[in-house]
């Protein structure tokens, strides 16, 4: 009994590790450039405590939005390295990919460019029990093709002019649409990037464009005030997530996200584990040793 109550407590704690290792690795990373600056944050046994508690509460709305047949679209937007990764990784981590999935979309296509402006988002939208994660999604338009000049001002005045009546449609189709704004200060993007400039681990996330958008700080900033203004409805509000604190960032949008939907317990069958089957004539014939992976640890 002793035995199998330590390999209970230690499965539960392996289920930790991922969550442990991203942290820690953020830890790592900012000591790398941080030379004594110590940024605001959660202390780190109520952050974990708060977030094991919120991901078991998305399970239970996983499981509402699968057993009513739900459709749910979460937008996660901001400027680069705001943090939008990162929350989705926590939103996800403890998720069942078959019912919550990511959409990361790269740049269109030339065909695409050709295609009505929605209509490479339309066919990502969730069938009936499913939730998707736009990380970035139709805003690209009215943050960064608006400024750097990848679309028209026709195009852009087009875009504001549609997205509000594309949005009621979805709404009333019964798609349960939520909108986040991720927000930082000129600061804590400088301080972020620089972060992952002096991180070879971190150095893919840099992107030219990433670089680019520094210099168009004030630009960025004009083109999310519009865009904020003009697609702020009733039916699919901005809500913004005060995002320089990262850990509270989190915490603050997932306890939100859990808001939107008025979700329930949801009944379950008992699960029991089969007994395996035994067939006599069964030999297990055993495996070359060349074929191993050889135990280095």
């Amino acid at each position: 009994m002793n035995e199998d109550i330590h390999r209970i407590k230690t499965e539960i704690l392996d289920s930790f590790d991922e969550e442990l290792e991203q942290q820690l690795d953020e830890e790592r990373l900012d000591q790398l450039v941080a030379d004594g600056m110590a940024e605001p944050t959660i202390d780190r046994r109520i952050y974990f405590r708060e977030l094991f508690r919120l991901q078991h509460e998305l399970v239970r709305l996983q499981d509402w939005v699968q057993y009513k047949k739900l459709k749910m679209v979460v937008l996660f937007e901001g400027r680069d390295s705001a943090g939008k990764g990162g929350a989705i990784k926590r939103v996800t981590q403890r998720l069942n990919p078959r019912v919550c999935r990511v959409v990361a979309l790269p740049a269109p296509t030339e065909r695409e460019r050709s295609q009505w402006y929605f209509q490479r988002y339309v066919q990502h939208l969730p069938m009936a029990g499913e939730m998707v994660l736009f990380d970035r999604s139709w805003y690209n338009r009215a943050g960064v093709e608006r400024v750097m000049g990848f679309c028209t001002p026709d195009e852009l005045e087009e875009f504001f002019r549609s997205v509000p009546e594309f949005e009621r449609m979805l709404v009333r189709s019964g798609i349960i649409l939520v909108k986040y704004w991720f927000s930082i200060t000129d600061e804590e993007q400088e301080f972020r990037f620089r972060m992952r400039i002096n991180d070879p681990l971190k150095q893919w996330k840099l992107s030219p464009m990433d670089l680019e958008s520094r210099i168009h700080w004030e630009s960025y900033t004009r083109a999310k005030e519009e865009m904020l203004e003009r697609t702020h409805i009733p039916e699919a509000p901005w809500w913004v997530v005060q995002a320089v604190d990262k850990k509270k960032a989190r915490l603050n949008m997932i306890a939100h996200l859990l808001k939107q939907v008025p979700y329930e317990h949801v009944p379950k069958e008992p699960v029991e584990l089969p007994a395996r089957v035994r067939n006599a004539d069964y030999i297990r014939h055993p495996v070359p040793a060349e074929m191993y992976v050889p135990d280095i640890y």
